[in-house]
């Protein structure tokens, strides 16, 4: 039986943090879905097409990786419709740690038959955060050492490389 795994984020944008753990992941099931999601309480940096592609060409080398996308259900049933068994998680911190935890003992509560994976970053990762990079940007800094070579030449097209 094929094992499915679903890494979800809303990856906005993707960083060199996000791409080891997929990465990572990608080494522990036979097919990782990529899931690019919205965050509800997160302002865009990226549109969603621009996520997609970034995330695309940031994993275009990795066999079993997926790129997949919605924003209308939770991502316990998006898992299911994929017929994942494991959502792969990262954590940075404690922090991060704790809410994660709150959110896959939800998940398990809407649906026992999905376990969850939280791998921990790399210590050269566990500073970089997509919310940190955008406000970097905002404040016109340079975000080029964080992020996948997908990000800059987005960031390039858009007439908006620093």
């Amino acid at each position: 039986m094929e094992t499915i795994g679903l890494f979800p984020g809303s990856f906005d944008p993707i960083t060199l943090g996000h791409l080891d753990l997929i990465r990572r992941s990608a080494k522990l099931v036979d097919r990782l879905y990529v899931g690019v999601f919205q965050n509800t309480a997160k302002v865009g940096f990226l549109s969603n097409e621009e996520k997609v592609a970034a995330v695309q060409a940031s994993v275009a080398d990795i066999p079993n990786v997926v790129v997949v996308t919605q924003t209308s259900e939770l991502t316990i049933h998006f898992a299911r419709s994929l017929q994942a068994t494991l959502l792969i998680r990262g954590v940075r911190s404690v922090k991060d740690y704790e809410y994660e935890r709150d959110i896959a003992l939800m998940n398990h509560e809407l649906d026992p038959t999905i376990e969850t994976m939280i791998l921990i970053s790399k210590p050269e990762f566990a500073h970089i955060s997509s919310s940190i990079l955008k406000e970097i940007w905002h404040f016109k800094g340079n975000i080029d050492p964080f992020v996948p070579q997908s990000v800059q030449q987005l960031l390039k097209n858009r007439g908006e490389m620093r």
